[in-house]
């Protein structure tokens, strides 16, 4: 009889990020001890319809950024949100397909990253690995989380945030108090989608309306002027943070085509090459960054490191990049934690989350 635990990978979606999830999820299912858990392969289109994989993860273009896709769309099925249940459904038939123990969300930026599945989880009592709703929420809309950084006194990169129908963004105001060299960037999205790096007028009504192509609210940011470094944080009320990364892109900034589609597009130094003292710094950041913002299971906490030694945070990520190459995965391994025992780390810690959330007295 199998014992293993069902995990439901569920991929894909309707962010922009949609292409890049899948390129996660590859990784996830490859991974993923097989001896411990059973894989249950959902992509969701990006019209947001759910789609089980029987069989194996079914993708077109599997190792091209811009064209990978969804192969199988042939068998849509419904995941109940009953408490307990667990039970995906077929979308055809209305027949069980069977039930899910515990589900790992490899859903980057909107419609996924940002508490939507997690909500959906907390409603069928479903374990899910990462955050939950109020971490995900606050970790994805960056303006929610430089106001809650702020307010705990942790550094921010100076800046404003913009809304659609705001007359109170004048350019030459901005440049006065912040500077000329700006980033524009959605709220809510990651993997540098609809992110701009501007010096002038013309370049920044550009990027301002780029940007709102994606989200109805837009950060415009001083350029902090030092490293890029990143810290992977793993765990729940006792996380750990492991050694820092640093990013040395090729252009202005660690854009999506540096990430994604050219090889030669930034260096990932792991370790980065830092001394005792500021590694000490980097990983206390990360972790009073992830307990701030009311993280759980996993983050990856984006700083800024000055020639000073000062730190700023950037942002947090809380469904990261789980590609082969990605920072998250690849600072564990650098770490003494190898991406299987990552995965069943992760696994094992939403189990426990949700086993601690169940504790609690209802009405």
């Amino acid at each position: 009889m199998d014992k293993r635990i069902k995990v439901a990978i569920v991929f894909g979606g309707r962010s922009p990020e949609h292409q890049i999830s899948l390129l996660s999820a590859q990784n996830v299912y490859k991974s993923l001890d097989k001896k411990q858990f059973e894989p249950v392969l959902i992509g969701i289109d990006k019209n947001g319809h759910w789609h089980l994989n029987e069989g194996g993860l079914k993708l077109l273009y599997k190792d091209d950024p811009k064209k990978i896709q969804l192969e199988e769309v042939a068998n849509p099925v419904l995941f109940s949100q009953n408490t307990n249940e667990g039970t995906l459904v077929s979308k055809t038939t209305f027949k069980s397909m069977g039930e899910v123990d515990v589900i790992f969300p490899v859903l980057h930026g909107t419609y996924g990253e940002d508490g939507s599945i997690q909500g959906l989880a907390k409603l069928a009592n479903i374990p899910c690995v990462g955050c939950g709703i109020l971490g995900s929420a606050v970790g994805m809309d960056k303006d929610m989380m430089k106001r809650i950084l702020r307010d705990a006194g942790i550094p921010v990169a100076p800046g404003y945030t913009y809304r659609k129908g705001d007359e109170n963004m004048a350019y030459e105001t901005i440049v006065q108090e912040i500077g000329n060299e700006l980033f524009i960037k959605p709220a809510n999205l990651g993997s540098s989608v609809g992110v701009s790096f501007v010096k002038t007028q013309d370049e920044f009504e550009k990027a301002i309306k780029s940007a709102f192509d994606y989200d109805h609210k837009v950060l415009i940011e001083q350029k902090i002027i030092g490293r890029e470094v990143e810290c992977a944080v793993l765990g729940n009320l006792h996380p750990e943070a492991s050694i820092p990364g640093e990013v040395v892109p090729k252009n202005n900034f660690y854009s999506f085509e540096n990430k994604y589609i050219d090889e030669k597009g930034a260096e990932l130094h792991i370790p980065a090459d830092l001394n005792a003292a500021q590694v000490e710094n980097i990983e206390k950041l990360a972790l009073n960054t992830f307990k701030i913002l009311e993280c759980r299971g996993l983050a990856r906490v984006d700083m800024f490191l000055t020639s000073e030694d000062q730190l700023f945070i950037n942002e947090i990520n809380t469904i990261p990049g789980f590609t082969n190459i990605s920072m998250y995965p690849k600072l564990w391994e650098a770490s003494g934690l190898d991406q299987q025992a990552l995965i069943t780390k992760l696994i094992n810690l939403a189990l426990e989350e949700n086993a601690t959330m169940n504790q609690l007295k209802m009405i």
